[in-house]
């Protein structure tokens, strides 16, 4: 990815940190309204949708923003703006153009949805927009990943590849 296109992804846009607080907030009321009205499983499954939508939103317009289909590469280019202020420890295993790994460390995003009360439902609000942002960003980018900090483990180990679709 190119510096510009990286630079107009953070404009004078508040950090990606802050933009999931903000959103955190809204979806906690919408959580407890559906919690109120319909119970637990499908309080879970409003939010997680919703997320959804907003993460594969937000691939299709980074990929729109790069003007061409993305790899790896380029998706690697845009780990500075989930790593702004400190909120991602990165520890990178490999980079290469169909294949990225790495683990996080350290996990800001989980840490602040626990101060909010929201860790119950953290992995909604923030580790499942990963796998979907693919879906927007390239449908042939997958991720697998066997654990996150958000859900207990000591780290999130993230493992994308890029199929080629013949």
């Amino acid at each position: 990815m190119s510096k510009t296109t990286l630079e107009k992804s953070k404009g004078n846009s508040p950090s990606m940190l802050e933009l999931r607080r903000i959103e955190a907030a809204i979806l906690r009321d919408v959580y407890q309204v559906v919690l109120e009205r319909s119970g637990k499983e499908e309080a879970a499954a409003t939010v997680a949708e919703a997320v959804s939508r907003s993460a594969i939103a937000q691939g299709k317009g980074m990929r729109a923003q790069l003007g061409r289909k993305p790899d790896l590469e380029d998706f690697a280019g845009l780990m500075p703006l989930w790593e702004a202020e400190g909120a991602l420890e990165v520890e990178m295993l490999h980079q290469g153009p169909g294949r990225l790994d790495f683990n996080v460390k350290r996990c800001r995003f989980s840490e602040m949805y626990r101060e909010m009360g929201l860790g119950e439902i953290g992995h909604l609000l923030s580790c499942n927009r990963d796998a979907e942002f693919c879906v927007g960003y390239n449908p042939d980018m997958k991720l697998t990943r066997t654990g996150t900090i958000m859900q207990g483990a000591g780290h999130c180990d993230f493992r994308y590849r890029l199929e080629s679709k013949s």
